[in-house]
């Protein structure tokens, strides 16, 4: 994450931000402009990125978790969509030791290596992007591009997600050691008064002798 830039400089967020702007390209070179697909792809790839911003947002765990399961969601529907392309048109599915889905994968620690994430901005956004842009030129590179992408996003979103979990599990651990303790405070505040009101009345009755 880059510092003082809120969920523009996440890592996740840049990504997602990429998978949406290729989409919307890929949509218009590729898929029906009356299908119902492009739609649905086009909505999907804007989920992924608005509820990243969206849970950035939010003040408490259980509400970012919330929406960056629904970005999860998003990327996996889109996801799909891109596999089906291909699936439907007979073009291969580059598998992880394809030479092409290592060069799409590799953009990513290209990336991070040349510190681009951590000088975030417009013109560094373009340069980033364009690094996939020109898989456009071709329908079967720019979808398993994109599967590549989604795939990578993805993991980063779930490192995420279980950390939040695991955070919110801690955190009502907390809660509940602490109201423990609250309920052992009163439990021993009760007993001090009244042992100190037996007292009282022990050395009243000495008196009353």
């Amino acid at each position: 994450m880059i510092e003082n830039q809120g969920y523009k400089g996440l890592s996740a967020y840049i990504q997602t931000k990429i998978i949406y702007d290729f989409t919307m390209k890929f949509c218009k070179n590729y898929i029906d402009f009356k299908s119902r697909t492009k739609d649905q792809m086009e909505q999907a790839a804007r989920s992924g990125k608005q509820n990243i911003s969206e849970g950035y947002a939010q003040k408490d765990f259980s509400g970012k978790l919330k929406l960056l399961k629904i970005a999860r969601g998003s990327q996996e529907e889109l996801l799909e969509d891109y596999l089906d392309f291909l699936r439907q048109r007979n073009l291969p599915l580059w598998d992880r030791e394809n030479i092409e889905a290592k060069k799409v994968r590799n953009l990513v620690y290209k990336i991070n290596d040349n510190n681009d994430y951590n000088h975030y901005n417009n013109d560094n956004y373009y340069k980033i992007y364009n690094l996939y842009k020109s898989y456009l030129d071709n329908m079967e590179k720019a979808a398993n591009a994109m599967v590549c992408l989604i795939n990578q996003t993805n993991a980063m979103i779930d490192n995420k997600i279980k950390w939040l979990e695991q955070n919110m599990v801690k955190k009502d651990t907390m809660s509940f050691r602490q109201k423990w303790l609250m309920e052992q405070l009163k439990k021993e505040q009760r007993r001090n008064k009244e042992m100190d009101e037996w007292a009282k009345g022990l050395m009243k009755n000495k008196n009353d002798v």
